[in-house]
């Protein structure tokens, strides 16, 4: 599977929709054949998206602490990624944590880029 079979919700979706769950259900509402993966950063909004029926979750930037957490809160419920912070040389550290998929961004983070970024920020 590609980004182009799927769909995913990432933080700046989440605050143009006004919430983690939010921002799932309005992919799914209008794509429901469309495998849909959804970052959060917390495990509060971990548990929204779970409530919500997301069955593929990246944890973003989460630590392998908190990955443990999360892994023991899903309880096979869906799938879990774990995202950020992730390098070959700790990428063992978070795949005993019981997640199901490591995304390691070293080739990534090895070329020579210019990072131009446009993040929402929530209304204060």
């Amino acid at each position: 599977m590609s980004l182009s079979d799927a769909a995913l919700v990432k933080d700046n979706h989440v605050i143009a929709a006004g919430g983690v769950a939010a921002a799932f259900e309005a992919v799914r509402e209008r794509f429901p054949d469309v495998p849909i993966e959804v970052e959060v950063d917390t495990l509060h909004q971990l548990r929204e998206v779970l409530d919500a029926g997301a069955d593929l979750i990246l944890l973003d930037n989460f630590t392998p602490a908190e990955c443990e957490e999360a892994v023991a809160l899903v309880a096979g419920r869906a799938a879990l990624e774990a995202s950020g912070r992730l390098t070959l040389d700790n990428a063992k550290a978070y795949a005993t944590t019981g997640v199901d998929y490591l995304a390691v961004g070293a080739l990534t983070h090895s070329s020579r880029i210019l990072d131009i970024g446009l993040d929402l920020r929530a209304a204060e």
